[in-house]
């Protein structure tokens, strides 16, 4: 299976294909709340209260606020790299995904 990989702080992704790789999943599911960035504008306290195009534009105007690492295999969209991740991503490429070595 070919990885295309793309570092979306060099590469931002457009709002249009934001939308396109999030599907009908919701944004919130791909939002990087314990980031720094999340923390210093205070939206974990305004979760409740921001609709999925708000997270959206919010990720477009800070690519910190997007999950990492994102993997898009066969149409399904995983986010993150702990234990549940990597257990979906194994399933989806057939192949166990390794915990990455500790420094």
């Amino acid at each position: 299976m070919p990885l295309v990989e793309r570092d979306y702080f060099k590469e931002p992704f457009t709002e249009a294909e934001l939308r396109s790789l999030l599907g009908d999943r919701p944004a919130t599911d791909f939002f990087s709340w314990r980031s720094p960035t999340a923390r210093a504008l205070g939206l974990a306290a305004k979760k409740s209260s921001l609709s999925n195009d708000n997270l959206i534009r919010l990720m477009i105007e800070e690519p910190n606020l997007i999950r990492r690492p994102l993997f898009e295999v066969d149409g399904q969209l995983v986010a993150g790299f702990d234990p549940a991740a990597r257990e979906q991503l194994s399933k989806l490429v057939g192949a166990e995904i390794p915990a990455p070595k500790k420094k």
